[in-house]
């Protein structure tokens, strides 16, 4: 589990842009989808790339309360969170947040690539595009299913109770 202070989620998806430049057709929203999962105590995200090149993605988590979704506001700002963040090639890849606190959680991805056709795909979230046309690049919402996961508590397995040996009870009732 790794923490870090971050100014908006956003500028996450600009650190993992450092990414050679590769020949890439024309950004389309559907490029790139999310899918988001739990397994234990780790979130995983399913990233779909169809750029055609190498992308660099976020998945970040930032609590959500009771599994409510709080004000963009409070998931962008400065703050702490959990994340991964990887180069991601085209096809279907499996990124990972490790060893999850129990809780409730705002998952959120962004994917971005650089070069002669930059692009910027991040999580749908009310509000989020005040804070997308702020970047030099086109810039799209991508729709998941569910922006909310829930890493469960594993509740202690009950102590085995010995069952004591019956076969004696017969004598002691009288049969």
């Amino acid at each position: 589990m790794r923490t870090i202070a971050r100014t908006t989620l956003l500028a996450a998806a600009t650190i993992p842009l450092a990414i050679a430049a590769a020949p890439a057709s024309a950004a389309e929203a559907t490029d790139v989808t999310y899918a988001f999962g739990v397994d234990g105590s780790t979130v995983t995200n399913t990233i779909t790339n169809n750029t055609g090149a190498t992308i660099g993605c976020t998945t970040s988590l930032t609590l959500a309360p009771d599994g409510v979704l709080p004000p963009i506001a409070e998931v962008v700002g400065p703050g702490q969170s959990l994340y991964q963040q990887d180069d991601i090639p085209p096809g279907t890849t499996t990124q990972s947040v490790l060893d999850v606190p129990d809780g409730s959680y705002v998952a959120l991805a962004s994917c971005g690539r650089e070069g002669d056709d930059p692009a910027l795909w991040v999580s749908d979230y009310p509000g989020v595009e005040q804070f997308l046309v702020q970047f030099p690049m086109p810039a799209y919402t991508v729709e998941q299913a569910s922006s909310v996961v829930t890493v469960p508590s594993v509740a202690p397995a009950p102590p085995a109770v010995a069952i004591p040996d019956a076969s004696g009870l017969g004598q002691i009732f009288g049969s």
